[in-house]
């Protein structure tokens, strides 16, 4: 069975009634509420987003059975997942990034370089980080030049690992 996946993080009680922050980690950031009851990652808990809003940059929600301000505040920084099944169905060329952790990283010679530990977005576009057997991390843009192909179902992606990296020159240090 493949393992939740974290759709949204609860934040700090948002007024007296009950309401949290919300920060979503869904390309649409509402559709927390179409998914259903989300749940702890052991499945202990489950909550029904019963009202939700926008707000600058996270959202305002209501949660079923969380009716005031000390309620909402035990909530503060708990993770929400679903069940992997509930997600809509990825297009061509595009990944859910829970599905590219994990997945080992060879270069277009099938050399092996490590493993995709982490997908990060700093707002110039997905960042993929792979962690070699010993050494540093290193960070490439999920771009189709540096990543021409993933395999999922082979469990591996390939880098096309550039020529030169800025920086690397020693002379210039």
């Amino acid at each position: 069975m493949p393992a939740p996946i974290c759709v949204a993080r609860i934040g700090a009680a948002h007024g007296v009634r009950g309401a949290v922050k919300l920060w979503t980690f869904t390309e649409d950031p509402l559709a927390v509420k179409r998914y259903g009851p989300l749940m702890t990652r052991d499945g202990a808990r489950q909550f029904e987003v019963t009202h939700v809003r926008e707000a600058k940059d996270h959202l305002v929600a209501t949660l079923k059975g969380i009716a005031n301000r000390e309620e909402a505040e035990r909530l503060n920084g708990l993770e929400l997942y679903i069940a992997r099944e509930k997600l809509p169905a990825t297009g061509a060329d595009e990944y859910y990034h829970a599905d590219l952790i994990g997945l080992a990283a060879v270069t277009t010679a099938n050399e092996p370089l490590g493993r995709v530990v982490a997908i990060h977005n700093f707002g110039a576009g997905d960042i993929v980080e792979i962690a070699p057997p010993q050494g540093a991390t290193i960070l490439l843009p999920f771009t189709n030049a540096a990543v021409p192909t993933v395999d999922l179902a082979g469990g591996r992606m390939v880098i096309e690992l550039p020529e030169e990296i800025d920086g690397d020159d020693p002379a210039s240090a």
